[in-house]
């Protein structure tokens, strides 16, 4: 049976996980696929840091270089993170024509678009299913399994720190600060949460699958970021009662008789109906939508080194089939069929929005903001004073019907500098999957 050898660099969460699966399950991946993958050399920090799953000490090194430009190493997983040294490293192995498997959202977030030209002109490849979604494999059906399909729509949750958190304030009705706190306890969120929470963690993803979808490199500038951590439960609960469920997520929509592309990130009303609103704790979903196909659903953890590790050794499967075949390509990571593409201004995408203000309990009121809300050509479906908060100051819900961002900006600006309406206005927006 012809022998593929493997250089890890990393031997943390992801890498000695990864090491433990090719120990578990590296005879059945060798049957499947008539190739052994067999660890040659792991990179670490240092040989006493902690980890998950032991390495033998044999196999450790604190030389990455020395794995990179070892003769006898014909793959290289990339699994220490980070978007500095990690960027040299992968570039080092794909000039040496080596092909290399990487988790590292961040990076190819950043730096995607030179990583994937220096994987071309130096004939080989570089692959990435384990950099979003952890064990859903959303990368590869994308590039292959969706091949003949246009992606006209897809949504994800992509983040279970915050699904996490959202899930918990629903079910117990608590507050976003006690959620996050309870969370860092139990290591579902980071110290600081800052990533995950204000949605940047999702931003890295969704800025992959968006590039992979329409064909060509989506800068993380363009895309629109919002995260969670100003959602309050009050706002879960009134949308509970209206049958929406809050969730972060991560959204790539093709306009309309446009190659322009929305790409953003930030919290949705998702209607109790659909079936993203009952993705729940740290799990990730996917919902996917071709031309050719329709809709399609994709779930499963997102994160945690067995997840990711499977998707690692889909990856090595590939690479080591790849390089028995001889094959220096056979799916590009871009389809270049968009791109002329580009990436709608957020100002110009038009959606349904949940408003709540507060407002001071007097006759009158009603009539002051549906006023702005005329004047500038946007109409309320509906207008809500939930019982039981009476008061000085009282929450007015308003569902508001599809209008351009910039619009609804610039008149919630204004209704915020209305005498009777007390703080800054909340806008989350709706969305219907049509």
């Amino acid at each position: 049976m012809q022998q593929v050898n493997l250089g890890i660099i990393g031997g943390g969460t992801v890498g000695s996980g990864v090491f433990h699966a090719l120990q578990r399950n590296g005879g059945l991946l060798a049957s499947r696929i008539g190739v052994k993958v067999a660890v040659r050399k792991v990179a670490v920090k240092a040989f006493d840091e902690p980890r998950p799953y032991p390495i033998p000490q044999n196999l450790l090194t604190t030389d990455w270089q020395s794995v990179v430009n070892d003769p006898q190493v014909d793959v290289i997983a990339e699994l220490a993170g980070g978007t500095t040294i990690a960027r040299t490293m992968i570039l080092t192995a794909l000039k040496l024509g080596k092909p290399v498997v990487t988790a590292n959202k961040a990076l190819l977030s950043a730096h995607g678009e030179e990583l994937f030209e220096a994987a071309q002109n130096h004939g080989t490849n570089l692959y990435y299913e384990a950099s979003v979604c952890g064990g859903i494999p959303i990368i590869k059906s994308l590039r292959e399994g969706f091949v003949g399909n246009r992606i006209t729509a897809l949504y994800g949750i992509v983040n279970g720190t915050c699904n996490y958190i959202l899930t918990r304030m629903k079910q117990e009705g608590a507050d976003f600060s006690a959620v996050l706190a309870d969370a860092q306890k139990q290591g579902y969120a980071e110290t600081p949460p800052d990533l995950d929470i204000d949605g940047w963690d999702s931003q890295h993803k969704i800025g992959i699958l968006a590039s992979l979808a329409h064909g060509f490199w989506v800068n993380p500038k363009r895309i629109h970021v919002e995260g969670i951590r100003n959602l309050t439960a009050l706002d879960i609960q009134f949308a509970e009662k209206m049958g929406y469920t809050i969730k972060l997520l991560g959204i790539v929509k093709k306009a309309e008789k446009s190659a322009r592309v929305q790409v953003s990130v930030y919290p949705a009303l998702i209607p109790n109906a659909h079936v993203l609103s009952s993705v729940s704790g740290v799990f990730n979903a996917c919902f996917v939508r071709g031309d050719v196909v329709g809709d399609t659903l994709f779930y499963g953890r997102g994160a945690g080194k067995d997840a990711t590790a499977s998707a690692v050794l889909s990856d090595l499967a590939d690479a080591a089939l790849d390089l028995k075949g001889g094959t220096k390509r056979r799916v590009p990571p871009f389809v270049p069929h968009d791109r002329e593409g580009a990436v709608m201004p957020m100002d110009e995408v038009v959606s349904r929005y949940f408003v709540r203000l507060m407002v001071v309990d007097k006759p009158g009121v009603f009539a002051k903001i549906a006023a702005i809300l005329a004047k500038a050509k946007i109409g309320i479906s509906s207008i809500n004073q939930p019982e039981g908060h009476e008061g000085e100051t009282v929450p007015v819900i308003l569902m508001i019907h599809d209008a351009p961002n910039a619009a609804m900006k610039k008149a919630l600006a204004k209704i915020a500098q209305l005498g009777v309406v007390k703080g800054e206005p909340v806008m989350i927006r709706v969305e219907n999957f049509e």
